[in-house]
């Protein structure tokens, strides 16, 4: 998908037409309505995760109907704008649930007897998975202040340095943390450092 629309970048800089760009917020929505789960569970057990139902009708279906709402536009006119950003606010808040990010933030102001029962937890001391946490919030802090400035033409830049930042983070973290709180890519470069690289030992939590 992403090869697509890199082409389709070159394509419409080349007649000149508006650029076309990823959606994310729209795909993580559409991927989520595609889960599939398991129908049933027993009390206090939670729902699996099967896997996702991989087909484009629905992602060609939406585009389609996107096009053709430049021909409804009486009709969409009497939508209330707070209804649109509704949907919009939904669906950003429900992407927020799937991402790591937003349960490491809930633990640091959560006591250790109240927390869930989370895969890296396990393998990572809870002092190194704040750490992480409070220094992915500061590169956030500092993208939105960046972004609200008259600096923000250099956002893109600014982006570009956080991969700078992610490669820094191996010098303060083990690569075995960081495989849990943030997974290297591609994958196999990642077991190939594992390979030669044994594990370090991990830090008893305080």
């Amino acid at each position: 998908d992403l090869l697509c629309v890199s082409l389709l970048m070159v394509f419409t800089s080349v007649t000149g037409l508006p650029w076309y760009v990823s959606a994310t917020v729209i795909s993580l929505a559409h991927m989520e309505s595609l889960r599939k789960e398991s129908a049933t569970s027993a009390p206090g057990e939670h729902i699996q995760f099967l896997g996702i139902r991989e087909q484009r009708l629905t992602g060609l279906a939406v585009f389609i109907l996107t096009g053709v709402s430049i021909f409804m536009a009486p009709i969409l006119k009497h939508i209330p704008m707070p209804v649109l950003y509704g949907v919009f606010l939904h669906m950003g808040v429900a992407a927020l649930n799937s991402i790591q990010l937003t349960d490491r933030v809930q633990l640091l102001l959560m006591p250790a007897k109240h927390q869930p029962d989370l895969p890296y937890l396990r393998h990572v001391p809870l002092r190194r998975v704040h750490l992480f946490t409070v220094i992915q919030l500061l590169c956030l802090a500092l993208l939105w202040v960046l972004k609200s400035t008259v600096a923000a033409i250099i956002f893109p830049v600014m982006l570009l340095a956080l991969v700078g930042i992610r490669k820094g983070l191996e010098h303060i973290f083990s690569l075995h943390d960081l495989s849990w709180l943030d997974n290297l890519l591609p994958e196999t470069a990642r077991k190939e450092v594992e390979g030669k690289q044994p594990r370090k030992q991990k830090e008893e939590e305080s």
